[in-house]
């Protein structure tokens, strides 16, 4: 199981001036926060956790750069720390061709696992996040960039806020996608909400803004999975699910968080192995 520390809601009040992360090690860091007149907002607390997993990077490292609206936060934190000179020699490694501009805006030299197969630190986003660390990810569309990158990151800091604690994978009736190719789609859709039928798996085509299937950076289609009750093995279920032809990848990022940062309206939460 994973430990968690937990940052009391007592602290975002008018006087706060700092958050105080405890980590399982019990080593604690400071947020420098300004006074509010206002409880800080989702976005707030965001950016807050965000900025904490950017703390983690040093001059020379190589980034995996996270895709999704919590991630954005990081890169764009990153960005600042390279202009101001506070980090440098810093290459990272987009996920997705959005974060690839947001990166090139930024002036984040980028490059790719083909010249950079070692990664000293991925930081991303998450669907969802159980007690173990396993998550969920890829409804923003970048599931297979993101798990080639994060996959051989040596260290993996996901930041969520905290709609995304379920109790297991599944479980919050969102959707978990499965990238298939083209060719077939339908085939490998039926065949996927059959594999869960037990969990009453409803598989729907993913579709985008103009009702056309929606067309991955890869040029492959998802197809979304929404449980009414979580995995029992989320494990199992990725093993069974990569056993299709024509199944690129799926959303299971199982044992691959090192930690996870989750903000809340009650404060910051820091979960680690």
């Amino acid at each position: 199981m994973a430990s968690l520390s937990f940052v009391s809601s007592s602290r975002l009040s008018l006087r706060t001036h700092s958050l105080t992360l405890r980590t399982s090690s019990r080593t604690s860091v400071s947020f420098s926060v300004k006074a509010q007149s206002v409880a800080l907002s989702q976005d707030d607390l965001k950016k807050l956790a965000a900025e904490k997993a950017v703390e983690s990077i040093k001059s020379g490292m190589v980034l995996g750069l996270g895709t999704g609206s919590t991630a954005a936060f990081a890169v764009d934190q990153i960005g600042k720390l390279l202009a101001s000179g506070e980090l440098s020699d810093i290459v990272g490694i987009p996920t997705s061709k959005r974060t690839e501009e947001q990166a090139r805006a930024l002036g984040i030299p980028l490059v790719a696992l083909d010249t950079h197969p070692r990664i000293d630190l991925a930081i991303d986003g998450a669907d969802e996040v159980d007690p173990n660390l396993d998550l969920v990810k890829g409804r923003g569309g970048a599931l297979l960039r993101e798990k080639m990158v994060e996959a051989v990151a040596e260290k993996f800091i996901v930041v969520a806020d905290d709609t995304k604690l379920v109790d297991g994978l599944g479980g919050s009736g969102l959707a978990m996608p499965v990238e298939v190719v083209q060719f077939c789609w339908e085939f490998n859709l039926i065949r996927l909400q059959d594999l869960f039928k037990e969990f009453d798996c409803q598989a729907k085509l993913r579709i985008d803004g103009d009702g056309k299937p929606y067309v991955t950076d890869n040029s492959n289609y998802i197809v979304d999975l929404y449980f009414k009750q979580p995995l029992k093995d989320g494990f199992a279920a990725a093993k069974e699910i990569e056993k299709f032809q024509g199944v690129v990848e799926h959303g299971l990022f199982l044992g691959m968080a090192t930690s996870v940062i989750i903000a809340g309206k009650n404060g910051v939460e820091v979960m680690s192995k």
